[in-house]
């Protein structure tokens, strides 16, 4: 009990300086409002078939067994069949392969434990399921990034755009206003899209709910 709890205080630890990095940016920000509904067996599904194809592979979820994705009324040779593809256990709690060291080396910041990321994400006037909903709805192209990505919601991003192929690629539109005398570049709210993705705007909005239910049906 004494390893679980130390390593939920360095989760949330890590989530509260994440915050406060982000408090001055994030506050200019509307976030959407998330389709949270966790009696929706079908989109949890389907959102925890998005996380292990596009999340797990750099980011784990140390609190959750595979085995608990049976309360989605999924069986465990349903679990076997689509949503293991390691050589783990269906016992075996949510890591990813991928190495911290390596991949702090690759991104700057080893990737966060998402176990209960909508929980740790929640902030002052803002949810943190909705957060997640609309940071994963912002990315947009910036060559001047390592990655070649950033987002409106978390600027200067670390991580590049998970889910890039189903999204496609747009471009946030900005208009100059003047603030305390200087002219600066605002976020209007509105994207232009530049290459389409495996999705339209509206299944993508959809996907990325689910995900975003299944994200708070872990931290549940």
């Amino acid at each position: 009990m004494n390893s679980l709890k130390k390593l939920l205080a360095g989760l949330m630890t890590g989530a509260a300086l994440i915050g406060c990095a982000l408090t001055a940016s994030a506050d200019e920000i509307h976030f959407d409002k998330a389709p949270v509904n966790l009696n929706d067996k079908a989109s949890l599904q389907r959102g925890a078939k998005i996380f292990v194809n596009y999340c797990l592979s750099c980011h784990s979820a140390a609190f959750v067994r595979y085995n608990r994705l049976e309360d989605l009324d999924l069986t465990e040779q349903q679990i076997k069949d689509n949503l293991l593809f390691t050589d783990h256990k269906i016992g075996d709690t949510m890591i990813s392969a991928i190495d911290p060291a390596q991949a702090k080396a690759w991104f700057g910041v080893a990737p966060p434990d998402l176990s209960i990321i909508t929980r740790s994400r929640a902030g002052e006037g803002h949810d943190g399921a909705d957060y997640i909903y609309t940071l994963l709805r912002s990315f947009y192209r910036d060559d001047t990034r390592p990655t070649g990505w950033n987002n409106i919601v978390f600027n200067n991003i670390a991580m590049p755009h998970p889910l890039w192929e189903l999204q496609g690629e747009r471009k946030p539109v900005f208009k100059t206003e003047t603030v305390y005398g200087q002219k600066q570049q605002v976020f209007t709210g509105q994207w232009e899209q530049v290459k389409p993705g495996l999705l339209t705007p509206a299944q993508y909005d959809k996907s990325v709910g689910d995900l975003v239910n299944y994200l708070q049906w872990m931290g549940e």
